[in-house]
């Protein structure tokens, strides 16, 4: 069963109130204080209760007490505000009088880590996300943000993948494949075909393969031909070795020999059909790009675990081309993120602007009286409509104009104020990698990615409102 807050408080949390009654101005930061006041609204509790009630028919009302809503938000909050892993969050928690607080677990247990990754799972983009406009309307509340100004830009939040190459995905095929086999003869014993493992040959074709790459001379590329040509033969006979288990396994000729062994076996079965299919578009792939010369195949596959992984080039000198997904990142006032958005394809970034403008006339009540972006957002279109719209000042550079009149607004000292506050959306994208974790995605598949997009905006968000509102008392 599960309820929004603890009903009652411990002897632990009695004792420290006793012993300690000033113990939050002693030991808690100043930004850290609001920022549990913000997590008090009893509509944020009421959004996660609702979603964990969801997890099964009846988890509202019957099983054991399991951890309330409160303590669940507020350690995945916490989570990403230190960019922790959840076997961190589970370390830190445990000793420090802080946190226990701060999550309001008090004296109670700490939950695992693998408990904590279910609660996230369970908190799927949709919750996430009015998660976080309910933080952007609290900060609307307190005055932190009104939606005078709005600056947008997008960046790429790599996947948690190993760098992709032809070799190294047939390589993955093969070792997955050959090792959900393997899982089958565990689970029906030694009938019908035995498992012939390639994996050792191949991992000899990988690293061949590699240790030609790095060399020098004419006959180079031919040797790394020969090589990939041993290696996709190979991984058609595995290919082929895995497609004879299922159709063994499907005409019983491969039968479970427990009941919850047959549960296993029809899981590995569903892998075995998956991962097939990936890898025979990798051979699929590198028959082109390797053999063929076609290096501008479409719809490559990037990696066999997280599929969605896209190659995007954003013109990086250090970095050409990234692979993960495109994001949005949209802010106001005072470095408050009002809006972001992961893209299952690449768009234009010109064709992002007028719907950011509806999003915050939207969700702040107002259009904004400043917009500002970069040149990748500017189109003819843009200018006329978001002028219709009520945008008093469009400050999106045109760089592809001569036009005296249209140079002659960008040198105006309103367009190059606004184009330096542009610029702190770069700022603020460095500062969402490096302080909570949007350099590369932690979480599995696209919902994880929106889940650890969503978690980083409102954990961004909590910080900035808890230390501007700190500093409020000192100004006045």
């Amino acid at each position: 069963m599960i309820e929004p807050r603890y009903r009652q408080r411990t002897l632990y949390e009695q004792a420290v109130e006793t012993f300690m009654p000033d113990q939050k101005k002693l030991l808690w930061e100043r930004w850290m204080l609001k920022v549990d006041e913000l997590l008090e609204e009893d509509e944020l509790v009421e959004i996660v209760h609702k979603a964990l009630q969801q997890r099964h028919p009846q988890s509202g009302t019957r099983g054991r007490q399991a951890t309330p809503a409160e303590v669940v938000l507020r350690l995945l909050v916490l989570k990403h505000l230190k960019n922790w892993s959840y076997e961190t969050l589970e370390k830190e928690v445990r000793p420090n009088l802080v946190y226990r607080q701060f999550t309001r677990i008090g004296g109670e247990t700490v939950p695992d880590a693998k408990t904590m990754v279910r609660w996230g799972t369970a908190l799927g983009p949709e919750v996430i996300r009015q998660i976080h406009q309910k933080v952007v309307q609290a900060g609307q509340a307190a005055q932190v943000v009104s939606g005078r100004k709005m600056r947008v830009d997008t960046t790429v939040v790599e996947t948690n993948i190993h760098y992709p190459t032809d070799s190294t995905l047939l390589g993955d095929g093969v070792r997955v494949l050959t090792r959900t086999m393997q899982q089958i003869e565990r689970e029906t014993g030694p009938v019908g075909t035995r498992l012939r493992s390639r994996w050792r040959s191949v991992k000899h074709r990988l690293i061949e393969i590699s240790r030609t790459a790095k060399q020098r001379g004419e006959q180079t590329q031919e040797k790394i031909q020969r090589g990939y040509e041993k290696l996709m033969t190979t991984t058609r006979q595995v290919l082929s070795q895995a497609q004879t288990f299922v159709e063994e396994v499907a005409r019983g000729l491969k039968p479970a020999t427990t009941p919850l062994g047959a549960i296993r076996l029809k899981v590995c079965v569903e892998q075995l059909k998956h991962f097939s299919q990936l890898t025979a578009r990798v051979l699929e792939q590198t028959q082109a790009r390797v053999i063929e010369g076609n290096t501008h195949f479409k719809d490559k596959v990037l990696s066999l675990f997280e599929e969605h992984t896209e190659a995007i080039r954003k013109g990086k000198a250090a970095k050409p081309t990234e692979f993960g997904k495109m994001v949005k990142i949209q802010e106001a006032e005072h470095q408050i993120i009002t809006d972001y958005e992961v893209f299952e394809k690449r768009p234009l970034d010109a064709d992002l602007l007028l719907p950011s403008i509806e999003t915050q006339e939207k969700l702040l009540g107002r259009v904004p009286q400043l917009v500002a972006a970069d040149a990748g957002f500017f189109s003819p279109g843009n200018q006329t409509q978001a002028q219709e719209k009520g945008v008093e000042k469009l400050a999106v550079p045109n760089k592809r104009t001569r036009s005296r009149a249209v140079w002659q607004q960008q040198r105006q000292r309103w367009f190059k104020r606004a184009q330096r506050w542009r610029v702190g959306c770069e700022g603020r994208i460095s500062v969402l990698k490096r302080k909570h974790g949007l350099l590369r995605c932690r979480y599995h598949g696209m919902e994880g990615m929106k889940r650890w997009v969503g978690l980083g905006a409102v954990a961004n968000n909590l910080l900035q409102m808890g230390k501007l509102l700190a500093r409020k008392p000192a100004q006045t």
